[in-house]
């Protein structure tokens, strides 16, 4: 057992209030300050993990009150924090926002619950003044657990933020910890799945570089981590799955900037159950990694690398007798549009893609599939048999042709669901996204069928 680090939460009122810009900013200044901060998301969501580790290498992955219970979630936030003074946790949504409406089930509320983690608030203060102390007092009291300790007001001047801070903190009690200012520096692009990917923002080191100089003069970074110190003492011992009795497995995982979006937990996982995890590119590769065992097709944005995955025939053509050959391959919403027969781009041309599965892919109007999903397994595959089910989650504007019937997607608190995948005893292919702490034996299973490839024979590459 050991103990969690000081931690604390940042959260908004509401999504779009600029929770990723101030946490890559806060890291930065963290670091500089002398300190290991680890960092996290709250909820399903990849794209702010990237941010994260693009900025400093400290991602440290998900914490999700659905995928997980509370005793697996202070395990996992020992398991990333391992070896850092400070844990930075980002919400997701609103502060309150469940997974159906009425319910604080899944919120960043929820976690920090759950974790006894303190919460600083990144408010707008655009257009408001003692207004900004009534919400402020509203989000504090709205649950006598919501441990909110300060306040971060965005998107204002210094003598606004001098006079909202005195309102607030006579109003309140609640600190308010600094703001930042309007500056173009403070803003990164957004597309159809939230922010633009981390890759894609140019020279993002030196703007977050740049935020936090700007937020050493705005933030009282010692009030903050006293906030970050005031945490319940609370033991957990870190995370971990038992090695399987096997050698010689190496799983091929996708890994560029078509294909990036994977939970950190589920890559642990594979690993602690004695798999060797092997990158590589749809986009820039020949051919997969020698001697690998099992493949591991992560979500990502192949849409938009449509044309160049589609020219690299030599990597499409190895995929697809690696499938074909039965390597136990496991293929999540943007891995899954790869093994259509075609998709087409964000402007509409269509690409051949591997030709594993039948049918191609287009972009749809609006959402398809959106948010936590339970998955039951209708026949037998790498995660195991009939009847298994793991939680994840599906997010995405592309449609498929046909999208399978190997599984049944139920959403969590709503009286619907859809069927989806393809399955088969090797293939599990499909737009949801899987959390393998949600069922551990799921990923034991996809060891076991890799462990079976191996000793009946089959390898790829040289």
């Amino acid at each position: 057992m050991s103990e969690l680090p000081a931690r604390l939460m940042v959260s908004a009122p509401s999504s779009a209030s600029g929770k990723t810009v101030f946490t890559c900013a806060l890291i930065r200044l963290l670091e500089r300050s002398g300190l290991r901060p680890a960092a996290f998301k709250c909820g399903p969501d990849y794209i702010d993990q990237r941010f994260h580790r693009r900025v400093s290498g400290v991602a440290a992955g998900n914490l999700d009150a659905f995928f997980s219970s509370a005793a697996d979630l202070r395990a996992l936030l020992a398991r990333g924090a391992a070896g850092s003074d400070i844990a930075v946790i980002e919400g997701a949504m609103g502060f309150y926002d469940g997974m159906a409406p009425g319910t604080t089930d899944a919120s960043a509320y929820d976690v920090a619950r759950l974790t006894d983690t303190p919460v600083v608030l990144v408010v707008s203060a655009r257009g408001a003044s003692l207004s900004l102390a009534a919400l402020v007092d509203g989000f504090a009291r709205f649950r006598s657990d919501a441990c909110v300790r300060g306040v971060v007001l965005n998107g204002c001047s210094e003598a606004a933020y001098r006079y909202a801070a005195g309102a607030i903190e006579d109003e309140t009690g609640v600190p308010v910890l600094g703001y930042l200012p309007q500056d173009d520096r403070f803003q990164l692009e957004s597309r159809h799945l939230g922010l633009v990917g981390a890759d894609e923002v140019e020279d993002l080191r030196g703007r977050v570089d740049a935020m936090a100089d700007v937020l050493e003069e705005t933030l009282d970074v010692k009030r903050l981590v006293d906030v970050a110190r005031s945490a319940a003492p609370v033991t957990a011992a870190p995370y971990r799955t038992e090695r399987l009795p096997y050698e010689g497995l190496r799983c091929a995982v996708a890994d560029d900037e078509a294909f990036c979006f994977r939970y950190a937990e589920n890559l642990r996982m594979l690993e602690d159950l004695g798999v060797e995890l092997v990158s590589f590119s749809p986009l820039r590769d020949e051919k997969l990694p020698a001697g690998v065992t099992g493949l591991y097709l992560a979500g990502g944005y192949p849409e938009l690398h449509a044309q160049e995955l589609s020219d690299n025939e030599g990597m499409r053509a190895a995929v697809r007798a690696a499938v074909k050959a039965g390597m136990p391959t496991v293929a999540e919403c943007g891995g899954y549009l790869y093994l259509l027969e075609s998709l087409d781009d964000d402007r509409g041309t269509s690409w051949p893609m591997a030709g594993v599965l039948p049918g191609g892919a287009y972009r749809g109007r609006g959402f398809g599939h959106f948010g936590y999903i339970e998955l039951t397994m209708a026949c037998a595959g790498p995660y195991g048999p009939a009847g298994t089910v793991l939680r994840g989650h599906e997010f995405h504007y592309w449609r498929a042709e046909r999208e399978g019937d190997s599984a049944w997607a139920a959403k969590p608190r709503r009286n619907r669901g859809w069927a989806c995948m393809d399955v088969t005893p090797t293939l599990a292919a499909g737009f949801p996204h899987v959390y393998y702490p949600s069922n551990p034996d799921a990923a034991r299973a996809f060891v076991r069928a890799q462990a079976r490839y191996r000793e009946e024979g089959g390898r790829c590459g040289s």
